[in-house]
């Protein structure tokens, strides 16, 4: 059941921990990492703050019955608000790479789980975009795929925090020593000679059967120092044995705000609320009773099987961590405008895909593309913005990297994909647009793209095309996002004008992101 505790019986609660690194409200004894002194200090500061799997249709402040971002809510009465905003892809590698650079999944080709950006984009990324001599450059990651792609963009970054230097626990990786100067093998190599089974690679039974009783009576310790503070577990990652608590990594983040050289761009990409959901104690359980219930969808074809009861009970857990995600970025937000940071930043909150709980499909790795997955969260508050501005039309996180580029008086790079957002330029096109997000896990990386799934969003519809799949082929499917938000009714075979314009528009644009690999 849920428990209420006080503001003092919390802090209470903080200080019989004595693991817990950094307790709450110490930001002004925090130490910033100053980098080098800046050639533009009157430039504005860019902070961009991803919250993993964050899905804009379970969110309060996007409507949803829940009420999960309080927090979220007050930043956006001085925030302009992107209502229908879409990532790039429906996971992090494709999702945070599309945002990281501006361009679509078929252009950077990281849309493998373990993916990367191909080596044009090695200098064409949101860092390279913001020049040394004008920014200090900074970013971390909890999410070790992120962290993937933030090493292959390291020479641009100057900071580049270790996700190991936030955490409470961090598997050690054999191949350290090894790799030193290169995470990603020494990412890989980890994987390679633990993992075994978990993630489908051979592995040396002995070595992973001794790591594995190291790791889990590590775990289990901290587990147990940490129980009463987080009922369900310490905030961990699957993709790695690390366990963290968000507040540690705001509470650094509010040190470099602080005491970073100015202008700075930092890009802080945290795990919450990823799954698994394991919500702080003030959190857990506040929506068990609420009577709340979403309706039941039919199952998909490339359902999972999940039943609706663990689907709804996999929710509220989500709800719940979403609340806590919301609560760290209230503080700090609550930081940043008690001392007046707020007035030369734009501030900036998005994820990099969302999550999934209908159609008998749990999570995040799927071949499906609907609104859950692909509509995110974004709120961009611009120095001293003091009011609320809404953002109707269908917008991309393409759009992120050439908009940040404009406000800080930078060209937009040509490479890039997307469009200054609406209300930041004059210029801001408000044309009726199409924005697209793509899964291709099991289309080659270097090849043209003929197996995987595509959404086309454009005015009030939206096109999902499946193609390339053994048993399911040249599917299409269309829906009216306006008068079905619920994605309930596909318009394909009765809308036969409308389908036949969206479906070959969509064609167009694959027929011409394909060209350059037909030779491959």
């Amino acid at each position: 059941m849920h428990s209420d505790l006080s503001r003092r019986d919390f802090l209470k609660l903080l200080a019989l921990l004595p693991l817990l690194k950094v307790p709450f409200d110490l930001f002004n004894e925090l130490g910033g990492e100053p980098q080098g002194p800046s050639q533009n200090p009157n430039a504005p500061n860019i902070l961009v703050l991803v919250f993993d799997a964050c899905s804009a249709t379970n969110l309060s402040l996007y409507g949803y019955p829940r009420d999960n971002t309080p927090n979220l809510r007050r930043f956006a009465e001085r925030a302009t608000v992107f209502n229908r905003h879409y990532a790039g892809g429906s996971f992090t590698t494709p999702g945070a790479s599309s945002l990281l650079t501006g361009t679509y999944p078929w252009s950077h080709r990281a849309f493998h789980v373990y993916g990367r950006v191909i080596r044009d984009y090695l200098r064409q990324n949101l860092f390279s975009a913001f020049p040394a001599n004008t920014y200090n450059r900074m970013a971390y990651t909890h999410n070790d795929l992120a962290g993937m792609l933030l090493y292959q963009f390291s020479e641009d970054i100057d900071l580049f925090k270790k996700t190991k230097e936030l955490a409470l626990y961090y598997e050690k990786i054999l191949a350290d020593g090894l790799f030193v100067n290169d995470h990603n093998v020494e990412f890989m190599g980890e994987r390679l000679a633990l993992r075994g089974k978990d993630h489908k690679i051979p592995s040396t039974l002995f070595v992973s059967t001794l790591h594995r009783l190291w790791r889990t009576n590590k775990g289990n310790d901290l587990q147990r120092a940490y129980k009463e503070l987080f009922p369900r577990g310490i905030p961990s990652a699957n993709a790695a044995p690390l366990l963290f608590l968000l507040e540690d990594a705001i509470d650094w983040i509010a040190g470099q705000v602080s005491n970073s050289p100015r202008p700075y761009l930092g890009y802080f990409h945290m795990m919450p609320p990823h799954e698994p959901y394991n919500t702080r104690r003030e959190f857990y359980d506040m929506f068990l009773n609420d009577g709340f219930h979403t309706p039941t969808k039919p199952a998909h074809h490339f359902t999972q099987g999940h039943q609706q009861e663990q689907l709804e009970e996999k929710r509220r857990e989500y709800d719940e961590f979403i609340a806590y995600a919301d609560a760290e970025f209230g503080r700090l937000y609550d930081f940043m405008a008690q001392n007046g940071l707020l007035e030369n930043t734009y501030l900036v909150v998005t994820s990099d895909h969302g999550e999934m709980f209908e159609r008998g499909i749990l999570e995040h790795i799927t071949q499906t593309l609907y609104e859950p997955l692909t509509r995110i969260p974004l709120l961009i508050s611009s120095p001293g913005q003091r009011k609320r501005i809404d953002v109707s039309m269908p917008t991309s996180c393409v759009d992120l990297l050439p908009t940040l580029c404009y406000v800080s008086g930078l060209p937009a790079p040509a490479w890039s994909e997307g469009r200054i957002l609406p209300t930041f330029s004059e210029n801001s096109s408000a044309d009726d647009r199409s924005v697209f997000t793509m899964d291709g896990k099991t289309n080659p990386r270097i090849a043209p793209f003929t197996r995987g799934t595509v959404s086309m969003v454009k005015g009030p519809y939206k096109l999902i095309h499946y193609f390339g799949y053994d048993d399911y082929t040249s599917v299409y499917e269309l829906y009216d996002l306006e008068n079905d938000p619920e994605e309930l009714e596909d318009l394909y075979d009765t809308r036969g004008a409308l389908a036949g314009e969206l479906s070959q528009e969509l064609q167009t644009k694959l027929q011409a992101v394909n060209e350059p690999y037909r030779n491959s």
